[in-house]
């Protein structure tokens, strides 16, 4: 596990697909993450690459060739190797050298990186196209929040905005794959937090650039800087039985969505995949601050 910190946060990360496993705020001795209890997911922050969500019957494929390939891919359960460390970040990274190419035909490498500022942890991605043609890809943040944060509070103590542009679009998902639900909705989006808005699964927006998830009572919470995403998800694991769900929260800034369910399966054809030119690298960021 790799520490850093600053004044206000001590965040600890795996390298085990250099997951986010702790945030704890040292003034307020608040510990952010959800502690990742196999009983309700066993994931705390998991990277998601390169697909995010899952493929119609878990298959796709590219100029001719089929492949199979799980839900969010296979990054998160990678070993990353150190790549460089000071007090307040660190960077891990992975070269793909054809261990992946049952699973993608692509060669990668990945470098992951967690700076803290503040009150704010930044987590940036690169990924470098090392083919000799265009590839194609997805990438997705996890992160799962405790909720509640505070001793006596409850999950309808808090609210959940996400703030985006006037076409703002609505996804839902029926057996995994992607429908549009409603587009041009307004913004802020305040969807009452409840048990229910999770019995099919995540709830998906397009074009949400900030989300907050704050304590009506406390003040604490999260927010989420987005901007530029294509994709947010919301979820939290749903319990059928009890009708409740799990004590977290998860906060997904994504590049890339599962397939819509009238995908062709052709990866250069997948809603949302980002396309990268040979020897060129992908980068982007996103920043949590813990209130």
């Amino acid at each position: 596990m790799q520490v850093i910190e600053n004044e206000h946060l001590k965040v600890s990360i795996s390298p085990e697909g250099a997951e986010l496993r702790e945030v704890w705020n040292k003034k307020e001795e608040i510990q952010y993450m959800w502690e990742g209890d196999p009983a309700y997911w066993g994931r705390v922050s998991p990277v998601l690459f390169p697909i995010v969500g899952r493929l119609k019957e878990d298959r796709y494929e590219v100029n001719g060739e089929e492949y199979s390939m799980n839900q969010h891919g296979f990054l998160r359960d990678v070993t990353f190797a150190l790549h460089q460390k000071g007090p307040d970040f660190v960077s891990f990274s992975i070269s793909s050298n054809r261990q992946f190419t049952a699973q993608y035909p692509y060669e990668f490498q990945a470098i992951i990186t967690y700076s803290l500022k503040g009150e704010s942890l930044s987590v940036s991605w690169k990924i470098v196209n090392e083919n000799e043609e265009s590839m194609y890809f997805s990438i997705g943040g996890h992160p799962a929040f405790q909720i509640p944060l505070m001793e006596g509070e409850t999950l309808a103590d808090y609210e959940l905005a996400l703030i985006g542009d006037e076409n703002v679009t609505q996804f839902e998902l029926k057996d995994a794959l992607v429908h549009v639900k409603e587009s041009n909705i307004s913004s802020p989006i305040t969807p009452a937090l409840s048990a229910n808005l999770f019995k099919n699964d995540a709830l998906i927006y397009s074009n949400v650039n900030h989300v907050k998830l704050t304590s009506k009572h406390s003040g604490k919470g999260v927010e989420i800087d987005c901007a530029g995403f294509p994709y947010v998800g919301i979820w939290s694991k749903y319990d059928e039985t009890a009708g409740t769900i799990a004590p977290f929260l998860c906060i997904e800034p994504w590049y890339g969505i599962a397939d819509m369910h009238d995908t062709t399966g052709d990866l250069k054809e997948k809603a949302g995949i980002n396309i990268l030119p040979a020897g060129e690298a992908f980068e982007s960021t996103y920043f949590i601050t813990f209130k």
